[in-house]
């Protein structure tokens, strides 16, 4: 009893497994050979990178100004408001960062912890639940940040990470338990923990061409499958109906 029970699930899971073959076997062939498609080129070559010839940086020039008058190696200013002032964000040529007064031209101090955690204080919502407040510099920053800027990790209750420039007085990325399981996660679809960026490497295609072969190949199965069924032959002892 049991074994014929066993038997019946078996078959009927069979049956479910074919006809969902049928329903989803086009979309999934289609996936994977848009997949294999997209990782047969590095994103750079798509997005024309390799095209753009290499030029140094220019200093930025503003005629009349003392923040980026001649000889100031600024490579960007950006102006903001920060505690009901003007404040020009200015990154250098060699990438480094501070921040002046846009009116006066004086220089800030960087952040300490208390600003920073006063800052997402105001700024996320929860944000008045810091459990720590943690600097890096900028040549060690946490994976999940990922910058080359010197930041405060507020860490919240809530297992959020709010990182704000140390230099820059600005909320520069929050990364919530999401983000980071999204982030395995991609590292995982991609097949790159490491850096989770490379996108088209030669393990990626292997098993992206190979899946496709396999998709393709149940495809195929399916048909003969079907048509094996409209033409096997009557079991003994029954004749075929007139």
């Amino acid at each position: 009893m049991a074994r014929g029970m066993t038997l019946f699930s078996m078959r009927t899971l069979a049956r479910w497994h074919i006809w969902l073959g049928w329903l989803v076997g086009v979309p999934i062939a289609m996936w994977l050979a848009t997949g294999l498609f997209m990782t047969l080129r590095p994103i750079e070559d798509v997005r024309g990178d390799h095209l753009r010839i290499t030029t140094p940086p220019a200093p930025l020039a503003l005629p009349g100004s003392t923040l980026a008058g001649p000889g100031s190696r600024l490579r960007e200013m950006r102006v903001v408001m920060q505690e009901g002032r003007a404040v020009a964000i200015l990154t250098g040529l060699e990438g480094e960062v501070r921040r002046v007064d846009f009116t006066t031209g004086a220089a800030i101090p960087a952040l300490d912890a208390a600003a920073a955690r006063a800052l997402v204080a105001a700024r996320i919502t929860g944000g008045d639940k810091a459990l720590r407040v943690t600097l890096f510099p900028a040549g060690s920053t946490p994976f999940d940040f990922r910058k080359a800027l010197a930041v405060w990790q507020v860490a919240l209750a809530d297992g959020t990470n709010v990182y704000v420039g140390q230099d820059t007085g600005e909320i520069e990325a929050v990364r919530t338990r999401w983000w980071r399981a999204f982030d395995l996660a991609w590292g995982l679809h991609i097949m790159d923990l490491s850096e989770r960026e490379d996108t088209s490497h030669p393990v990626l295609i292997l098993f992206a061409a190979l899946s496709l072969t396999g998709a393709l190949i149940g495809c195929v199965l399916m048909f003969r499958r079907r048509k094996a069924r409209v033409t096997a032959p009557p079991p003994a002892g029954m004749t075929p109906p007139a």
